[in-house]
């Protein structure tokens, strides 16, 4: 809300808090792919109770002030924002963190904040209608998303790889895969844009106890599903800080967080091969409790013979949407709404 006050009211300064925390958040998705969800539970409280303080303050103003600043930008932001994050997170647009992140910042900057230093007022650009804050966030957030694509395919130009895959992903030697994360963009037929997500390999490979050496060491000895283990070893979550250490400690995952989340726990004798099951893949995911990202037999078949073989790969990196909900979010803070802007 813009109120006559020196710097910003106490809510609105209060809620810059939100600034270093989703720096935080947006690193560590990159890293690991992984939130705990005790990040956004202290957030959360703080977002009720400065939601409550805004709507007691602009009660007692009453008018214009109670309607316009609070009342309808709350009640779109809730009524808005909150469905949006559900609806995309339930569809697969975006992991849970993205989506718990997104209903935390509908509660907690649902009317625009402001901020002034100086002569100048933050966001620059306030609308002249009683829009929600965070819904200028999102609308932000998804076009800063927007230009992956655009500066992934610059990269690839740049280096002369002129490909349809161009504008998601980018090749990787193979000794690097164990610890990227995205999906496998290669099959033995050639391209692909649904390939192996790469967690579920980590989780199939611990669970045999191999590496990605050992297995291209010896690719033929592996593809017979009798070299299966005898005692399969936690598949953990895929994460790729996790360890079979931590899995067994933890009941078979490696933490808990927000990622997509597979919480495989394998069983403790050697399972029996399932039919004709190159890889010994579909004994896999009868085997674990839970699934591999959606992952199929053939899918995880598939990366398998490509990542046997091949140097470098084409990988999509997935980038995690809580980055863009960052860059929206300091958008939004000092200049206002992306859209409006391009628009009008």
């Amino acid at each position: 809300m813009y109120d006559a006050v020196p710097i910003a009211s106490t809510p609105d300064l209060l809620r810059l808090v939100v600034v270093p925390v989703f720096a935080w958040a947006a690193v560590r998705d990159v890293k690991t792919r992984r939130i705990s969800s005790t990040v956004w539970i202290p957030l959360s409280a703080l977002a009720a109770i400065l939601f409550l303080w805004d709507g007691w303050v602009a009660s007692r103003t009453g008018g214009y002030v109670w309607t316009h600043e609070f009342l309808i930008p709350a009640a779109m932001s809730l009524g808005l924002v909150v469905p949006l994050a559900y609806l995309f997170w339930w569809f697969g647009g975006f992991g849970g963190a993205d989506a718990k992140a997104l209903l935390v910042l509908a509660l907690l900057v649902p009317t625009y904040p402001a901020y002034v230093i100086g002569s100048l007022t933050f966001p620059a650009v306030a609308p002249q209608t009683a829009m929600p804050f965070s819904l200028t966030i999102l609308t932000n957030a998804v076009l800063i998303g927007a230009l992956i694509p655009v500066a992934l395919a610059v990269r690839n130009a740049v280096a002369g790889r002129i490909s349809l895959v161009m504008f998601v992903g980018w090749p990787t030697a193979w000794d690097a895969i164990p610890t990227t994360h995205g999906r496998l963009l290669e099959t033995p037929e050639g391209r692909t844009r649904h390939g192996l997500d790469l967690d579920a390999l980590r989780m199939y490979l611990r669970w045999r106890g191999l590496s990605l050496e050992e297995l291209r060491a010896d690719p033929e000895g592996y593809r017979d599903p009798v070299s299966l283990p005898a005692e399969p070893n936690p598949p953990t979550d895929g994460a790729v800080t996790a360890t079979v250490t931590e899995a067994t400690a933890d009941g078979g995952s490696s933490a808990a967080a927000d990622g997509d989340g597979a919480d495989g726990v394998a069983s403790t004798t050697r399972p029996d091969p399932v039919g004709d099951d190159p890889w010994g893949v579909a004994t896999f995911l009868e085997d674990i409790d839970g699934t591999a990202y959606g992952t199929d037999p053939e899918t995880l078949r598939d990366g398998l013979e490509v990542l046997a073989t091949e140097d470098v790969v084409w990988v999509s990196p997935g980038t995690p949407f809580l980055v863009p909900v960052f860059g929206g979010l300091l958008v939004a803070l000092v200049y206002g709404d992306l859209l409006l802007g391009l628009v009008f």
